[in-house]
């Protein structure tokens, strides 16, 4: 399974515009990809209500990890994405 760590680099964390954000890069991903707190059970990261429900505040570490063929990449580009808090989603996703 792949996995990266990163550090959520939105101020206000994963909520409501970042969340939605987050939410279209792991649906556009082509492969499943789930999102956990360090120490939480994963959710779904295509899943607008599951990514809200985690409550992962800024600066706070989460995992995004699949175990789908081509994951590295994807999770590379999502982990980029949340790490910088980006607010419009890049060209490479």
């Amino acid at each position: 399974m792949a996995e990266r760590r990163v550090n959520v680099g939105w101020a206000e964390g994963l909520h409501a515009r970042p969340a939605s954000i987050f939410v279209r890069a792991a649906t556009a991903a082509g492969v499943p990809v789930t999102i956990a707190k360090a120490d939480g059970n994963p959710v779904n990261a295509a899943s607008m209500l599951a990514v809200l429900g985690l409550g992962a505040q800024g600066g706070e570490e989460v995992v995004l990890a699949s175990d789908a063929e081509g994951a590295e990449a994807a999770l590379e580009r999502l982990a980029k994405l949340v790490a910088e808090g980006l607010e419009e989603l890049p060209e490479t996703v």
